[in-house]
């Protein structure tokens, strides 16, 4: 049973002025009837993404995404739809009802509430015992990375017994049960010896999520000891791949960029000297998911990883994901230090300020890291190298951008302009792209072949929705030559059907047909089938023409689709094909 009725769910969508919403996170322009921008969705310099007041619903022509206000949020905000749902029911001032919630339910929301209460007695525990006698080994180190008291106490550093299971005991104490320990990712059982922490004699870090709130940890060990960095396993409360250290502190930064690390003392140390944007990821490799996470609070992430082959290979691996996302990457340079910790107390703040400022755009990085993998003195070596720059170069789709690049790339590398650009453009009508498994190569048009090879079954079907929804009077004379049975798409078949069943009952509303659907898919989907591209037509005549071509187009393919069905052994089938192709002709 849904949490929500339709009705209330459309009173509150009809009540969220899309405009109004997709505005506080998305620069928008009026442009005849709607509202453009950039796509939050993926990387463009011309605005595809566009916003209808009257469907109340955006769709990127870039990217294909699409939906209404509450699918934007849940996508924009990476929320569910519950908390999507209440959010805009306070905005608007519509209360909703109280949910009844059902025992498995209040069964995992108690269990989620007493494994932060877990966390948070642990943290406290590790911070006390840091300021205790029993741990000034760990006091010492953080104060040899010359971390200040309040640098400590702001982070909740903190440090796990030599003991290893005077944090079991401890929470025992306190009245937790085996079984939620053992879920929390803080202890661990065997038969031989019951109990004992995951943690032990190691410097903590507790790991917080957005609110602040305490989820897992991380702990370097003191002295010798394997792993030399440790952190809490994923739980109920610990996703690794949504969550960042110190995001709950660098999301209310003023700063225009994001810093992102690689270790915690990185990100303390910046932070200390005076960077309060930096993150870093919770020792796991940087994902879709954190791009995702850092797109909520800046378009820009500058990565500080560490100067040896292993960092170069983890930023290397981070700028495309940044970039999917619509990010854009730079990259500081650390030498001749390893890391910013290192830099900040070599060098100071004001120095590293200056690194930051002069920030390598990703793409030169990535090729003067590919540099290094050719014999520039060799002349068949600097041809291989420039045909790879050139085929790098086609990962541009927009013209203007790319024209840019081969600007800028060739005044680096000392190769005519023209000579670079002509083996750009031969290896891209060649089909040879950056990613050629992934996306087609697109060039001036700034369409990709997927899109032009759209058979023209789906493309009339998309065409008759889209004037269906946009011009309500061409209802009266369609539904008498196309009925929702006429399309051949299932999913088609439904947005018509529901399409009919609104002008029927009154006005038809696009954004509450989308809401219909639960699967962001479909969504999409049906979001690009309202905002077909249209053919530019002049004249009433050719509109006539053009309409009158799509629904013959339909009526046709419905009749094959029809015939490939009959049951030729079925006298009542054939009969039905042989009414269905009568009709088709009147």
């Amino acid at each position: 049973m849904p949490l929500y009725s339709d009705d209330l769910v459309e009173e509150v969508r009809s009540r969220s002025d899309i405009v109004d919403v997709i505005s506080q996170y998305v620069k928008l322009h009026k442009r005849g009837s709607n509202y453009v921008g950039l796509c939050p969705f993926h990387n463009e310099k011309t605005g595809s993404f566009t916003v209808s007041a009257s469907k109340q619903m955006y769709y990127c022509f870039g990217c294909g995404a699409g939906g209404n206000v509450i699918t934007f949020l849940m996508n924009y905000e990476n929320e569910t739809f519950p908390e999507v749902l209440q959010e805009l029911a306070d905005r608007a001032g519509v209360e909703l009802p109280k949910q009844e919630v059902s025992p498995e339910a209040k069964q995992q929301a108690d269990k989620r509430s007493r494994l932060l209460e877990v966390q948070k007695e642990a943290a406290k525990y590790y911070y006390a015992l840091l300021r205790s006698p029993r741990g000034r080994q760990a006091y010492e180190y953080f104060h040899k990375r010359e971390l200040s008291d309040e640098t400590m106490r702001k982070f909740g550093l903190g440090y796990s017994d030599k003991y290893s299971d005077d944090l079991y005991r401890y929470l025992k104490n306190k009245g937790y049960e085996d079984s939620l320990l053992k879920d929390s990712g803080l202890v661990s059982f065997d038969e031989r010896h019951g109990g004992h922490d995951k943690f032990w004699n190691r410097a903590m870090f507790p790991i917080m999520d957005m609110r602040g709130k305490v989820i897992g940890f991380g702990g370097r060990v003191m002295g010798e000891g394997e792993p030399k960095y440790l952190n809490s396993p994923e739980t109920q409360i610990f996703d690794k791949s949504r969550n960042l250290y110190a995001l709950h502190i660098a999301k209310s930064t003023k700063k225009p960029q994001m810093l992102l690390c690689e270790g915690y003392m990185d990100v303390i140390a910046l932070h200390q000297a005076g960077f309060d944007n930096a993150v870093a990821s919770l020792g796991t490799a940087f994902t879709t998911g954190h791009a995702s996470l850092l797109k909520r609070y800046t378009k820009e992430v500058y990565l500080t990883f560490d100067s040896d082959g292993a960092g170069i290979k983890a930023a290397l691996r981070a700028i495309p994901i940044l970039k999917e996302v619509g990010l854009t990457a730079k990259v500081i340079h650390m030498e001749p230090y390893k890391d910013p910790d290192e830099f900040i107390k070599a060098l100071g703040a004001e120095e590293f300020q200056k690194r930051i400022d002069n920030a390598e755009n990703s793409f030169f990085f990535e090729l003067r890291v590919l540099e290094q993998n050719y014999d520039m003195r060799d002349p068949e070596s600097k041809t291989a190298f420039h045909n790879e720059v050139a085929r790098r170069l086609l990962g541009f789709s927009e013209e203007l951008e790319r024209e840019n690049y081969i600007t800028a790339t060739a005044e680096r590398y000392h190769i005519g302009y023209e000579q670079l650009r002509r083996l750009v453009n031969t290896l891209g009508a060649k089909g040879i792209g950056a990613k050629p498994q992934e996306n087609p190569t697109q060039l001036k048009s700034g369409m990709n072949h997927k899109n032009k090879r759209e058979d023209g079954n789906h493309q009339a079907q998309k065409l008759l929705l889209t004037w269906l929804v946009d011009r309500p009077e061409l209802y009266e004379q369609i539904r008498y030559e196309v009925s929702p049975e006429d399309f051949t798409e299932e999913l088609y078949r439904k947005v018509a059907t529901l399409i009919y069943d609104q002008y029927k009952k009154g006005a038809v509303n696009p954004a509450q047909i989308i809401s219909t659907f639960s699967d962001e898919e479909e969504q999409r989907t049906v979001a690009g089938l309202f905002h077909a591209r249209l053919p530019e037509l002049t004249s009433v005549q050719e509109q006539e023409k053009a309409l009158r071509d799509v629904i013959a187009r339909i009526r046709r393919d419905s009749l094959e689709a029809k015939k490939e069905q009959v049951d030729v052994t079925s006298l009542e089938d054939v009969q039905r094909f042989i009414e269905a192709a009568k009709a088709s002709k009147r």
